[in-house]
């Protein structure tokens, strides 16, 4: 992708967050999937503003946003190169107004996120990563290059180590307690993915169900500042567009790979 093409991918994930956040500063009803799990006009808002931009950008590629109608999976996995688009991650987060949410846009190539951008309409952030290009940090007029950290000596410094405000808390306290000395913290959404990628938090286990919308985009986000983001049994780079299912396997986000949270892992996964 061009230089323009990522500037205007860019500038149109936050003109949709400028949206979202007119919606957020605002009254708004609250709806719910299926599932249970909740739907706003944010949600929609965000949506439609998004698959439009891509639209206008890539017209030639298909768009799988979580607000999309039913795909046939025979269809999607024909796809070998495609945007995946959730237009917010952390609805629960909206709806409680703590400000941690976020847009995710996703390019997959043969099941790789590639290029993705995360924007947190509340903090004014946008956090940005592509194969093999590096990945940045963006507030207001400000652009930093970002990377993950080497994990720190625990005589030393604490690992910081970040999990769901909402999920699999009894797991993620299984997983700190195996670890030499640690800082935990909870959040929501791909916030914790961009921290991992920034260099601010060392691990983040995802031990409870996602959706590979939700994570996508930051994957490679992480990925392009030089972290990784594995699947919890295999170890292995986790993979979009692989069957059926859009359910990511459990997952853990690192800046670096090492034998003592690898055991603490496997430890969790067996409680």
């Amino acid at each position: 992708m061009s230089s323009e093409h990522k500037d205007a991918l860019v500038a149109g994930v936050e003109e949709a967050g400028r949206l979202v956040l007119e919606i957020y500063q605002r009254d708004f009803e609250v709806e719910h999937k299926d599932d249970n799990s909740p739907l706003t006009e944010a949600d929609l808002a965000a949506h439609h503003a998004l698959v439009a931009l891509l639209g206008r950008l890539t017209p030639e590629l298909p768009v799988l946003s979580e607000e999309s109608g039913e795909i046939a999976t025979e269809t999607r996995l024909g796809w070998s190169c495609y945007w995946l688009v959730d237009p917010l991650d952390g609805t629960k987060e909206f709806v409680n107004r703590n400000g941690e949410f976020t847009l995710n846009v996703a390019l997959i190539e043969h099941g790789v996120p590639v290029l993705g951008v995360v924007h947190a309409p509340v903090l004014g952030v946008t956090w940005f990563g592509e194969q093999d290009n590096g990945a940045w940090r963006s507030e207001g007029e400000s652009r930093q290059p970002i990377h993950a950290r080497e994990l720190p000596d625990p005589a030393e410094a604490p690992w910081v180590v970040v999990g769901s405000r909402r999920h699999g808390a009894e797991a993620f306290e299984a997983f700190c307690a195996r670890l030499p000395a640690t800082e935990c913290t909870s959040m929501g959404s791909s916030l914790k993915l961009c921290l991992v990628a920034e260099g601010k938090a060392d691990l983040y286990p995802r031990l409870a169900p996602t959706c590979e919308w939700d994570t996508a985009a930051a994957q490679a986000v992480v990925t392009a500042a030089g972290g990784q983001v594995l699947d919890a049994e295999t170890l292995e780079p986790l993979r979009c567009n692989r069957g059926e299912s859009l359910l990511n396997p459990f997952f853990v986000v690192c800046g670096q790979r090492d034998a003592r949270w690898e055991q603490a892992l496997v430890a969790a996964l067996a409680q």
